[in-house]
């Protein structure tokens, strides 16, 4: 029987003994592509975004419109590549974002809008801030979402154990960013009593520059002894609500005033800016009633990596934690991987 073509091919792997070693080659290739290829959530479509930050204080939604926003547009408007602008105006400040079109370069279009921006500050209303420019991608977009809870902690000690959590998963390779949601950083708070004030002849603004002049720490030189060079370093932070009771703000009467004569000093949590609360359900292993105060710790990670991998890696990384920096009592959910 006469063979075509095909069956010609056919017959020549059939008899041929490099058959074998061609298809160990191509698993062994696909292995290694189902190992190394990068797993992304969302497509690496590049397509730039930058937010345009300007700030006038004092001023309306309104008159920011007129004065910034639209002014601002209009000169966006003349970068090459820009295919939409959204803006924001609201009392005090105004936010452009800005967005090109696909596979124009980032690099190109970061530079394209500072050159535009910064060549126009001549043009700036008086009273309104130079812009600040930031990039958006979707790398961006966090890959892990960690959520501390636990019972008996309230918001204030959760930041805190989240701090050294984060300052760990930092340091796990390939990941680019991490944000802390909700909970209270620690604050130094000042309380002002006008009639101690007044007393004292005092006033805000010299205890604003006491603050500024003493809450402070700067190098003041060196000096070289025994083969060894010493560094000097003048003045020291705050660390505790004892010592700017201490501070001297002025003088009355010939004797020094103190913080703590004219000022309420605590130290603890600042107030809420964000609130995040965290309730198992029902069909939770430990599902508990009702629920309570928690931060969040999201983690984005580096263009071009394996979300897959570096997820892993910083769960092993809490893992290692767990009664060292992460109490044991505190629980750790992840609410988005």
């Amino acid at each position: 029987m006469k063979q075509g073509l095909a069956g010609r091919i056919a017959q020549a792997f059939i008899d041929s003994q490099l058959t074998p070693l061609i298809i160990i080659a191509a698993l062994l290739l696909g292995l290694f592509s189902v190992v190394e290829t990068p797993r992304e959530e969302e497509p690496q479509i590049v397509v730039p975004v930058l937010d345009v930050f300007v700030s006038m204080p004092g001023a309306s939604a309104r008159e920011v419109e007129q004065r910034v926003t639209v002014p601002m547009e209009k000169l966006l408007r003349e970068v090459p590549g820009v295919e939409y602008l959204y803006s924001i105006s609201q009392p005090g400040g105004a936010l452009v974002i800005v967005r090109f079109y696909v596979r124009v370069r980032e690099e190109d279009a970061i530079i394209l809008t500072y050159n535009k921006m910064y060549s126009n500050f001549d043009r700036i209303p008086p009273g309104v801030s130079q812009p600040l420019i930031k990039v958006r991608s979707i790398d961006d977009v966090p890959v892990l979402a960690l959520t501390l809870w636990g019972r008996g902690y309230d918001g204030f000690a959760l930041r805190r154990i989240a701090g050294e959590l984060e300052q760990a998963v930092k340091q796990v390779d390939d990941v680019s960013e991490t944000t802390l949601v909700g909970g209270q950083r620690r604050q130094l708070r000042v309380t002002l009593d006008p009639q101690r004030l007044a007393s004292c002849h005092t006033s805000p603004a010299a205890i604003a520059q006491a603050f500024h002049v003493s809450n402070r720490r700067s190098a003041a030189g060196s000096f070289a002894q025994g083969n060894q060079e010493f560094a000097v370093e003048a003045g020291r932070f705050f660390t505790s609500a004892e010592e700017a009771r201490r501070l001297v703000v002025g003088v009355a009467a010939g004797r020094p005033t103190y913080l703590g004569d004219v000022a309420e000093v605590a130290d603890g949590p600042e107030e809420p800016a964000s609130y995040v609360f965290f309730g198992p359900g029902g069909a939770a292993a430990k599902a508990e009633p009702g629920d309570g105060p928690a931060v969040t710790l999201t983690v984005a990670k580096w263009k071009s990596t394996n979300a897959t991998i570096v997820a892993q890696r910083v769960l092993e990384k809490v893992e290692a934690l767990r009664g060292y920096a992460i109490p044991r009592d505190v629980e750790i959910t992840v609410t988005r991987n």
